[in-house]
């Protein structure tokens, strides 16, 4: 086993129906932090989304105001800056983050006050990464609970030094299933290019056609802090 390996996108997506959100974090081969989310859905409350722009942060809005069933996990802004950091999560644990590294915690010490979503039986996964803009290092997270009942929370973080070309895919469920499985084990490496528009295209083809429904991607210049991003929505406005 070469644990060494790095695969494609594709080859750790392709063909899995239901990987459910994921989030891709790493550094092109030429240097650039790069940052990718998506979100996939298979009820109808679910696919009712789209990810918009604002003041350079991601938000998730329903596509159709009018058939929000249940807005509390669905709603969220996905990806914000502070300072020189770059955050991206699941759900409103961005903002959690967001307002503990303003009173000075550390990413993982501002998560401790958050677990898994309460969407039993299925007690979704939080996934969060942070990226250092100025040297491109970065971690990522996974709040999963300890059993099926959902009586306790166990926390991961994981802390990686960016090497060009290298980056590490971490997604909330194994698979389709009921319960959905949660993700087991460390974030998957993967290979990141250089073009930003062959990477959001490899992402957004290797997701499964009926249940992909937005995805961003973000490639920064770690000295100056300009970027390029691409925006894909399913449903159009």
């Amino acid at each position: 086993m070469d644990v060494y390996k790095i695969d494609s996108f594709t080859d750790r997506a392709k063909g899995n129906s239901y990987v459910g959100r994921g989030i891709v974090t790493g550094m092109t081969p030429g240097g650039r932090a790069a940052s990718a989310y998506f979100i996939m859905g298979r009820s109808a409350n679910s696919r009712n989304r789209v990810f918009t722009i604002r003041d350079g942060a991601v938000y998730t809005e329903p596509f159709d105001a009018s058939k929000v069933e249940d807005p509390s996990l669905i709603i969220y802004a996905a990806i914000r800056e502070y300072g020189d950091s770059l955050i991206v999560t699941n759900g409103d644990q961005t903002d959690t983050i967001y307002d503990g590294l303003e009173k000075g915690l550390s990413f993982s010490k501002a998560l401790e006050s958050r677990q898994f979503e309460p969407d039993a039986p299925n007690l979704t996964p939080r996934i969060s990464s942070i990226t250092d803009l100025a040297g491109g290092d970065y971690e990522m997270s996974i709040l999963k609970s300890a059993d099926a009942e959902g009586t306790a929370c166990n926390r991961y973080t994981f802390s990686y030094k960016a090497l060009p070309g290298l980056g590490h895919f971490l997604h909330t469920y194994v698979q389709d299933g009921s319960p959905l499985p949660t993700f087991q084990g460390e974030p998957e490496r993967v290979a990141v290019p250089e073009d930003i528009d062959a990477f959001t295209e490899e992402i957004w083809n290797a997701l499964d056609e009926d249940n992909r429904i937005s995805l961003y991607v973000r490639f920064t210049e770690l000295e100056s802090g300009d970027y390029e991003e691409r925006l894909i929505n399913r449903n159009k406005k």
